[in-house]
């Protein structure tokens, strides 16, 4: 153990996620006082420092090319005493990136870890969409490979509350054409630029943003995806109750429309069930 020694604290900085006014007075001050400051790339970290004129740090790099030796290294330095600032290019630090290991490590060695909570595009994404907040799944990063894509799509439809995911600009098109052969009138909000000059959210089907989102030419700026539960889409309710009342004119049980439903649209038992509740009850 390290008892006869002072362990180091590492920091876990929120940064802002396009506004550089979206930061804290806490995260300031850390930022102020730490030694050390580990960042995805010293440019982005620099503008900011720079614009709150903080001056003499050590910037050390830490990316996901990186990440195993840095981590090393980082945790070298809390051993030796010396506190540490975590920060991503934007947002919130190990939350999709890979302050995660760092985080990680330090824990496993009995070094202090302290959030300094702030900015965050997940929440700042849901929090404006007006979809449904009370449960929620961040999806992280969509898979690049088109398979991959196609049964993340098949997973996410399936949920009954509200997904949000990453997107790169670089992929959101072809993205949004996996999205109109898997999700079909399926909504999808896509959010952009978020606390910038162009901010902007688009909800709609696959084929109406691409409708949009094609004429622009290159795309900028992070993208987070937001897709509403399956109740919430409408298509999906009508569809639903639709296959319930023909199933229960072919003569099946509650039980056994309930599970043929789920054969033909793969949607959650439960879901299935409270839907066929109300067909069944109702009068023919």
């Amino acid at each position: 153990m390290h008892s006869d020694k002072r362990l180091g604290k590492l920091f876990v900085v929120a940064t802002p996620i396009g506004n550089l006014k979206d930061i804290t007075i806490r995260a300031l001050e850390t930022l102020r006082e730490v030694p050390i400051i580990a960042c995805e790339d010293t440019r982005r970290a620099l503008k900011l420092l720079n614009y709150y004129e903080i001056k003499g740090k050590k910037l050390i790099p830490y990316h996901e090319h990186n990440e195993e030796r840095q981590a090393e290294r980082l945790l070298s330095l809390l051993k030796e005493g010396k506190d540490v600032a975590l920060i991503s290019d934007a947002g919130t630090p190990a939350i999709s990136d890979p302050g995660y290991r760092l985080v990680s490590l330090a824990r496993r060695e009995g070094i202090p870890v302290y959030p300094v909570p702030g900015a965050s595009a997940v929440i700042a994404a849901l929090s404006a969409s007006g979809l449904p907040s009370d449960k929620f799944l961040f999806y992280g990063f969509l898979p690049r490979k088109e398979k991959g894509l196609k049964d993340a799509l098949a997973e996410i439809s399936r949920y009954p509350f509200t997904v949000v995911a990453y997107e790169s600009p670089h992929r959101i098109l072809k993205s949004l054409r996996v999205m109109e052969e898997s999700l079909k009138d399926r909504k999808v909000g896509v959010y952009r630029e978020i606390t910038k000059v162009n901010e902007e959210f688009l909800l709609g089907t696959p084929k109406e943003l691409l409708e949009k989102l094609e004429r622009r030419g290159k795309i900028k700026g992070e993208i987070v995806l937001i897709f509403p539960p399956q109740e919430e889409q409408t298509i999906g309710g009508k569809g639903l109750e639709e296959t319930l009342e023909k199933l229960k004119e072919r003569g099946l049980s509650l039980k056994e429309a309930v599970k043929e439903a789920k054969k033909e649209l793969n949607l959650p038992k439960r879901e299935i069930y409270k839907a066929a509740l109300k067909v069944f009850k109702s009068p023919q």
